[in-house]
């Protein structure tokens, strides 16, 4: 059962796609994840976000949740997408944009404005090459604000090395889950 951690939402179930098709991030890494983003932001209020691989919207809603302004969560598999926008649509998520596409699709043309927080969470078979090269596309300033932050959520037994253009700041393990922040 995935739930909402905290926010206006917390405590809010939320629906997860059938199948193996997406691997949701568990409650105790998104509780992390959260908390060490509300110690480097000061809070979520008014941030932009990517939540890039979005599966069942868990981590880009639990961002609304937490007060970000606008929230993208991308999902290239339909059955998927179905249900972040039903989760998005259950708890009255209105700034969240549900986009039914691949990561390399959507990342062809730059948003309006650039995001404070992206957070990838590519399936872990996932080449880590391929991983870079889409962190290498958000480090561009047209996607993510200068002082902007990038989490990779990765397999710990999957390597991840930072583009040059990312300056690495810390990674945390959880037991088979690894989350890389870079700046």
């Amino acid at each position: 059962m995935t739930r909402i951690v905290a926010g206006r939402f917390k405590g809010r179930r939320l629906h997860t796609p059938a199948g193996d098709v997406t691997r949701p991030t568990s409650d105790r890494v998104r509780e992390s994840l959260f908390a060490s983003l509300v110690s480097e932001f000061g809070g979520l209020e008014g941030l932009r976000v990517l939540d890039l691989f979005a599966g069942s919207g868990a981590i880009g809603l639990e961002a609304v949740s937490r007060g970000a302004t606008l929230v993208d969560l991308v999902e290239h598999d339909r059955r998927a997408v179905q249900v972040v926008r039903r989760n998005a649509t259950d708890l009255g998520a209105g700034v969240a944009r549900v986009h039914l596409s691949t990561a390399q699709r959507f990342l062809r043309t730059a948003p309006a404005e650039p995001y404070h927080l992206v957070v990838l969470d590519p399936p872990y078979g996932m080449a880590t090459q391929d991983v870079t090269g889409l962190v290498e596309v958000l480090a561009d300033p047209s996607w993510c604000v200068p002082d902007g932050l990038l989490v990779v959520e990765r397999s710990t037994r999957d390597p991840f090395v930072w583009p040059a253009s990312v300056t690495p700041l810390r990674d945390r393990a959880y037991g088979e889950t690894t989350l890389w922040y870079g700046r």
